[in-house]
Parts: C-alpha cells; sequence; structure tokens
C-alpha cells in the first residue's frame, strides 16, 4: 500500500486495494470512526482530515434548513456529511449533505441501509473550506452528476459563488453573490436556500 497527500487527503493506493471487496471497506471505515474516509472507483482510498470550524458552521446551518423542509415534506430520507453511499461506479463517497426519493430508499434492504447504501442520492450538496481547491470540488460534482443525482450544489463561501448541476446538463449553472436563493426545483418541491445563511 502506497500513500500520497493531495493538499487535505491522505490517499492509499496499491494492488491490496484494488481487491478489497465492499464489506471489507465498510470494515476498515468502522475500524477508524475518527476518520472521514471516501474511496474512489479505481479504489484509491481517501483519507481527509477535518472540517474546519468555520465550515462546520456553515454545513450545519445547511442541514438545519435542509432538516426543516424534510420534517415538512416527508418525501424521503436526509442525511449528513458522515454518511456514505456506494455509487454505481463503485467509488464511496460522503456528501456535506444529501436527500434520497423515499421510493429509491424503500427499495434497499436493511442490510443495504445499515452500511454505504448501493445508489446515488438524488439531491447533493457540497460546502467547500476555505482552503478546499474549487477545481477539485467541481470534479467530484461531475462524479455526482454521472452517477445519477439529480440535482447537485457546489457552493463556495469563499467567492459567494454557488454552482448548479442537473441531471443532463453539460454544463453547471453559476449563481454569483450570497443575497441570491437556491431552489430544490422538482427535487426537493418548495426548498429554499438563502445563500446568505452561509455567509
Amino acid at each position: 500500500m502506497r500513500p500520497s497527500f493531495s493538499e487535505h487527503s491522505l490517499v492509499l493506493r496499491g494492488p491490496y486495494l484494488g481487491k478489497m471487496t465492499d464489506d471489507e471497506f465498510f470494515d476498515f471505515c468502522q475500524q477508524h470512526p475518527e476518520l472521514r474516509i471516501e474511496r474512489t472507483a479505481n479504489h484509491e482510498i481517501l483519507i481527509m482530515s477535518p472540517t474546519g470550524s468555520r465550515s462546520g458552521k456553515r454545513n450545519f446551518e445547511l442541514l438545519v434548513e435542509l432538516g426543516i423542509w424534510h420534517k415538512a415534506n416527508p418525501l424521503g430520507e436526509a442525511f449528513d456529511s458522515s454518511t456514505g453511499f456506494t455509487l454505481p461506479d463503485g467509488s464511496v463517497k460522503s456528501p456535506d449533505a444529501s436527500w434520497v426519493a423515499a421510493e429509491k430508499w424503500s427499495s434497499l434492504t436493511l442490510e443495504q441501509q445499515s452500511r454505504y447504501a448501493p445508489l446515488c442520492p438524488d439531491f447533493i450538496v457540497e460546502l467547500a473550506s476555505e482552503s478546499d481547491e474549487v477545481s477539485s470540488l467541481q470534479q467530484k460534482m461531475l462524479d455526482w452528476q454521472r452517477n445519477g443525482a439529480r440535482l447537485a450544489w457546489l457552493i463556495v463561501p469563499k467567492t459567494e459563488t454557488a454552482y448548479i448541476y442537473r441531471a443532463g446538463q453539460l454544463e453547471p449553472e453559476v449563481v454569483q453573490g450570497f443575497d441570491q436563493e437556491l431552489s430544490g426545483e422538482e427535487v426537493l418541491q418548495v426548498f429554499r436556500l438563502r445563500l446568505a445563511e452561509l455567509r
């Protein structure tokens, strides 16, 4: 296993990791609950540093807004940033916030729901920290889009910019300025996020 470092994560590579089953990866993560771990489609393991306090505060505000909408509109299930999903390409990713339609969630067995659910959320949000490389996050958003996310937001507080990715749309819509609102559109009907909450 060869470790290397990107700006904010330790990357583990090696032939053994390519043979690691989903169950073995799940067990590996359970043995290290203090770490935030993802896996790429090539079975590289990414171990990421904890988020900074300001980013954690913003993420909490985002989850509160999504939670309020979710309680009033019980059309599916909402998840926090510690939730992993096994995507169709074999990667395991954890968005900062996500939502899955009820029919998709209920199609899983209890065992699947208890592990890294084998599905792509319908809606995801990635919230950039001040030190995140936006181009890397934009690539991650394309991964979400390719794996089936119907609506995905990349929110960058440092530049007060939001990028909206939609299924079947080649380029994201760019929303500039945190005086704007984002709409859940037909995926999260009537949900609106005031970006000013994330300043």
